[in-house]
């Protein structure tokens, strides 16, 4: 009995890494007396973390109840205590691995292994394999590999001793190992080579998406927080019970990124998110505006709490939480932006958009759209279903705009297929084509007994400046050669003739037969404007005829856009008629001012402006309109001092007021390093104009390396306000040295 009171002694104050099963008399007494009996297991955290890239996971650092994450394909280290040394001439050693949410146990399958132990070289390839790895005293080391295309998931283990020929005793761990993709491994569907590739892509917390319009692009900050508390357990949730993802296809990624761009929305099932593309703010009360978020730790965390759909998001925030769940996972996941994006509802592979004689859209006539930008996700991964020149990136998006056999999904589909026109490989690359490469096509609303007229076929503003994150820098990628080829290239136009050959669709197009060059008209917009400021739109005019006059008519208008193609309020409008002299040039200027523009603007400034005209003596009718954005301030990051992990540091933000109006209710919205959830900070004052608005807060980071902190700003006047800082936090035996300088700010 001695023994066993100083066996507990020893083990108890070693942080737990044993975990100790009651002692039985009869394991080491009467008949039983000599078969090997397990004491406890130490999962080797540290070292496991370390060379699975798992250590950050909450999972492996909490204080209590440490849970083993480790990536398939790779052996992981078990340091199991025994009763006595093993005899490998007398016992036999074998590992139960079971998928703990799996009620019914049956024979080695894919949802259970049974792994005996042998010695080295004697492992089978990609498969589990369980490898006497040395001895001291009574410590058995077993290096543990889980089979490369094993599920994804909790598992369970259950280590089983016996004499060879004799009795045997069982051990049930109580606690899971978690086992994700891993795209370390050259065996696994998700292997991606690069180191850099990897650490961006899997590893990295804190990343930016992109927003805005396509000639003004907005970077902002998001946190996706992979490692925090419940989002690896809210992942495997996510697949498990509202994909339905069953048996054996919980290991293929394929079928995994297919259920969870379902499960992100709400629409097909008690999915993660609600969306809401209301344009008033009193149509998000009961939940959070999606301006509001600025990463996917309290969606995800509050969603695991209740089991229910948490309000409000937009594409970002759908394409944040996605990137979240993928990379907990293990799949290579990021964010991609496209500007001018086409949602071509009907299939046609062109978006026809119905205008009345004032330059209106016709809503009513009008199912297709383009988005300012929208944004969605690429996951890293093998097809073998396709063949291995469509591996790599595939498109998957969350955002419900159409279904996908009968669900809303989409994807994944490979950019390979995307960009070559090859629109019936699986999945959704035809919807996936027209986002990135429809062509738009205006038409003319005259009556209802009146033929619709072509205004202008356009087929070079979809898709452009494809967006993403660069690789190890807080800058924008341009990725738009992934979709498609250049623009006006014979290339461009081939692929998108053998996509129409090749679509299902039974919309005829149209084509101008003949084309009027000879008045042109050209718009003159400033893409440095902040919000507060006054703006001039110009149209320029131009006969390029030297012989003839002509008389044109028409009408310079801006109107309110949403980032979802929307138009809102009419903001201001200017109709113009003249004789144009052979070779005249002639100038529109329409002045908006701060008061004309301030109480009509929706969710992110965005406006939409438009010329519509007519050469009357032609009877020939000219549409054009271009994206127009007022720049939002920035927020201002800096830190004291040299960051130190578990070290406390001060931060400060701050803004300036760009409006000639107070602001009112000012909250700032942070997320950085140390934070358990989103720390909201409310101002006690107004902040007049020009005047500035400054809080401070305290931050310690977990662990050393790259962190960010991203900060919001909202208040009644002013929206959509970000800003963000990365920076290197050093541990704590050596001095910190910041990857920005803390003077330094970065701008949106």
């Amino acid at each position: 009995m001695e023994y066993f009171k100083n066996l507990w002694r020893y083990y108890f104050g070693r942080r737990q890494k044993y975990i100790i099963i009651p002692f039985q008399p009869d394991v080491i007494s009467g008949t039983r007396q000599g078969v090997l009996a397990v004491q406890g297991i130490d999962f080797c955290i540290e070292t496991n973390g370390e060379n699975h890239h798992t250590n950050k996971f909450n999972l492996m650092s909490k204080d209590v109840d440490r849970c083993l994450v480790i990536r398939r394909g790779q052996a992981f280290k078990l340091d199991i205590l025994l009763n006595r040394p093993y005899d490998a001439s007398r016992d036999a050693v074998s590992f139960i691995f079971y998928v703990s949410d799996v009620e019914k146990r049956g024979p080695s399958g894919d949802t259970s292994a049974a792994v005996p132990m042998l010695e080295k070289g004697s492992e089978t390839l990609g498969a589990w394999n369980a490898v006497y790895d040395g001895q001291m005293d009574s410590h058995l080391m077993v290096a543990v590999t889980a089979a490369a295309d094993c599920i994804v998931a909790a598992w369970r283990i259950d280590v089983d001793t016996r004499l060879n020929g004799g009795e045997s005793l069982s051990y049930t761990h109580p606690l899971p190992i978690y086992v994700l993709f891993n795209p370390w491994c050259l065996n696994d569907s998700v292997y991606m080579p690069g180191h850099s590739h990897r650490e961006e892509y899997v590893q990295e917390d804190g990343g930016l998406m992109y927003r805005g319009v396509y000639n003004v692009i907005k970077p902002m900050p998001w946190y996706y927080a992979q490692y925090e508390k419940d989002i690896l357990e809210c992942a495997l949730y996510l697949v498990r019970e509202i994909g339905k993802v069953k048996g054996r296809a919980r290991g293929d990624p394929i079928r995994t990124v297919r259920a969870l761009s379902a499960a992100v929305n709400v629409q097909d099932d008690n999915g993660v998110l609600f969306g809401n593309w209301a344009t008033e703010l009193s149509e998000y009360s009961g939940g959070t505006h999606p301006l509001k978020w600025i990463g996917s730790l309290s969606i995800l965390q509050k969603y695991y709490e209740k089991k229910k759909p948490v309000k409000y998001a937009q594409c970002w925030v759908y394409a944040g939480v996605l990137t979240t769940i993928c990379r907990a996972l293990g799949i290579p996941c990021r964010p991609v932006t496209g500007y001018d994006a086409a949602h071509d509802s009907q299939g046609s592979l062109t978006i026809d958009i119905i205008k009345d004689e004032e330059g209106n859209t016709l809503e009513e006539f009008t199912r297709d759209s383009v988005w300012n930008y929208h944004v969605w996700n690429e996951v890293w991964m093998d097809r073998p279903d396709l063949g291995t020149e469509y591996s790599g990136w595939q498109a998957i998006d969350s955002t419900p705009q159409e279904t996908s056999e009968d669900v809303f999904r989409c994807g994944p589909a490979s950019l390979r297929a995307v960009r070559d026109g090859e629109l019936q490989r699986p999945y959704d690359a035809s919807y996936v084509f027209a986002q990135v490469n429809a062509d738009k096509v205006l038409w003319k609303y005259s009556g209802e007994i009146q033929p619709l007229k072509l205004l202008a076929r356009d087929t070079v503003s979809i898709g452009q400046n494809i967006s993403t994150k660069a690789i190890g820098r807080m800058e924008r990628e341009d990725i738009t050669d992934l979709y498609k080829y250049p623009e006006r290239t014979r290339e461009e136009r081939d692929t998108m003739e053998k996509a129409l050959r090749k679509s299902e669709s039974i919309f005829a197009r149209y084509y101008l037969n003949d084309a009027f060059n000879d008045v042109v008209f050209e718009f003159e917009l400033r893409d440095d404007i902040k919000i507060g400021q006054d703006f001039n739109v110009v149209l320029h005019i131009k006969n390029r005829s030297t012989i003839n006059e002509h008389q044109v008519k028409g009408v310079l208008r801006v109107d309110t856009v949403t980032y979802t193609g929307v138009t809102g309020d009419g903001v201001k409008r200017q109709d113009f008629e003249m004789v144009m002299a052979p070779a005249a040039k002639e100038k529109i200027t329409l002045l908006v001012t701060f008061s004309d523009y301030f109480k009509k603007i929706v969710d992110q400034a965005s406006f939409n402006i438009a010329c519509l005209a007519t050469i009357v003596d032609r009877n020939f009718d000219y549409f054009a309109q271009d994206d127009f954005r007022v720049r939002n301030p920035d927020i201002k990051i800096s830190y004291d001092g040299k960051p130190i992990s578990r070290q406390e540091f001060l931060v400060t933000v701050k803004l300036e007021n760009p409006l000639p109006i107070p602001l009112k209710s000012g909250k700032f919205y942070i997320q950085g390093p140390g934070l358990d959830k989103q720390l909201k900070i409310e101002l006690s004052e107004n902040v007049a104009p020009g005047a500035l608005a400054s809080v401070q807060f305290k931050l310690t980071p977990p662990w050393a390396g790259r962190h960010q902190i991203s900060a919001k700003f909202s208040s009644k006047e002013l929206h959509d306000v970000d800003g963000f800082l990365s920076l290197m936090v050093s541990p704590p035996d050596t001095n910190g040295i910041p990857l920005i300088d803390a003077n330094e700010t970065r701008e949106i």
